[in-house]
């Protein structure tokens, strides 16, 4: 099988990549980003694109498996706007790409809060990509929503630090369990079970479920 990936530098995607890459099922691999992973493999093809020129890119977006874990900060992009490009713009575009071109899977990390009535403009956002992804033609849409992410970033983000470090520290005493943090290969695992359990049409993944579904 060929799989798809956009969002292959952060954290789940590189979680992503390498479980991928050491899985027998999986015969190929292509990322698409603005930058080399930095390492050769037998299975990786790699793609240096500028997200802005669809055209470039678009007839490029095939396979039997696509993986959306494109995202960033606020303080990253330097603006809303900006960051919406990203979050749901580009995210968006290659998933119409992807399924105009006949890929039948598509997973794709959400945000556990993702509404697109919201008035939080993260939450919103997510919440809108769900919404607009689901109108895709695709034959099998899994939408993971992770709580707090935690690993090794390339970028520190002090926020989440502090909030990993509280929950933990509630959780030990048996609060806020549906809250608690989520390491980004549990999510990896997570995607990979579902764009291969075979289900058809949609289906969304709250936090419990994607702890559950990694440990397929």
């Amino acid at each position: 099988m060929k799989a798809t990936i956009i969002g292959a530098t952060g954290l789940v995607g590189s979680e992503l990549v390498n479980l991928l890459l050491l899985d027998d099922r999986i015969q190929e691999v292509v990322v698409f980003g603005r930058r080399t992973l930095g390492f050769n493999h037998e299975k990786l093809q790699e793609h240096i694109i500028n997200f802005d020129k669809s055209e470039e890119w678009r007839e490029l977006v095939s396979g039997d498996l696509f993986f959306s874990t494109l995202g960033t900060t606020m303080k990253q992009a330097g603006s809303k706007e900006a960051q919406n490009r990203v979050d749901y713009t580009y995210q968006y575009e290659f998933a119409k790409a992807a399924a105009e071109n006949g890929t039948p899977v598509y997973v794709l990390v959400s945000a556990a809060s993702a509404n697109p009535e919201s008035r939080v403009f993260y939450t919103r956002m997510k919440g809108e990509l769900e919404r607009d992804v689901k109108k895709l033609n695709f034959s099998a849409t899994h939408i993971i929503q992770p709580g707090l992410l935690h690993g090794n970033r390339e970028d520190t983000r002090f926020g989440e630090n502090l909030a990993f470090h509280l929950l933990n520290a509630v959780n030990r005493i048996g609060l806020m369990k549906s809250y608690r943090p989520i390491h980004g290969k549990t999510v990896a695992k997570a995607m990979i079970n579902a764009a291969l359990s075979n289900k058809s049409r949609i289906h969304q993944y709250t936090l419990e479920e994607v702890f559950d579904l990694a440990d397929v």
